[in-house]
């Protein structure tokens, strides 16, 4: 099943991953697995998850990975909270400069 998602990390830092296995197994490796989880979550520890989407194909949940990793941090706050209306918005084309998000990318695909 591949999933794109959001971590919370210690700290409030957002990571944004994607899995083509189960996401609930994902999320105990970024927290418990100093091999599998991802560099930028083992810093950040405890991380939570906060978003997920389900895809039918790992290459699309990748696509979206790569899409929420180029989000301000505003703008994921407002998808993690279903405030969709809020998102075209948010788009960079009518915002200042581009605020630090501290998203990273998953490793394992």
């Amino acid at each position: 099943m591949p999933w794109t998602y959001i971590l919370e990390c210690r700290g409030g830092a957002f990571y944004v991953g994607s899995t083509g296995r189960e996401l609930e197994s994902r999320v105990w490796e970024h927290n418990n697995d100093d091999e599998l989880a991802a560099s930028f979550t083992r810093k950040r520890r405890p991380v939570r998850l906060v978003y997920a989407e389900w895809f039918d194909a790992v290459e699309v949940a990748f696509a979206r990975e790569k899409q929420l990793q180029g989000w301000r941090r505003e703008k994921k706050m407002a998808l993690i909270a279903e405030r969709g209306a809020d998102l075209p918005r948010l788009s960079r084309s009518g915002s200042g400069p581009e605020a630090s998000t501290s998203s990273a990318t998953s490793a394992e695909r």
